[in-house]
């Protein structure tokens, strides 16, 4: 059970965040939060998330924010480098939560996600 030391990447207005936040605060867990649109996500963090994660997870391709891309724009989602200047651009292509705890990074709020943060 991973209950200190966890890094929280959502938007504030997300369904999903609101429920995982509330879900960890109630269980005493600890945590971070960083609004990915407000605070943004530093480089280094990105390309953490690529390398772990790979691109086809972490990036929401059913999002109005993807849709709304040129293709020019889309293309560069498949170069790692070009993939962390867009996500900075812009956040909400980010699958969220994104929870970092105990070395490990885990995306989404799914059942799995909540077992190991012992709920």
């Amino acid at each position: 059970m991973k209950t200190s030391g966890v890094n929280f990447y959502g938007l504030k207005n997300c369904d999903t965040c609101r429920k995982a936040s509330k879900a960890l605060e109630a269980a005493g867990v600890d945590f971070t939060y960083t609004d990915v649109r407000a605070d943004g996500v530093p480089e280094k963090t990105l390309k953490n998330w690529i390398r772990v994660l790979g691109p086809d997870q972490l990036v929401n391709r059913r999002s109005t924010t993807w849709r709304g891309l040129t293709d020019a724009e889309k293309a560069g989602a498949d170069d790692a480098a070009k993939l962390v200047s867009l996500l900075q651009a812009n956040p909400t292509l980010i699958k969220r939560p994104v929870l970092e705890a105990g070395g490990e990074i885990y995306l989404g709020w799914s059942e799995d996600v909540k077992q190991q943060f012992g709920l």
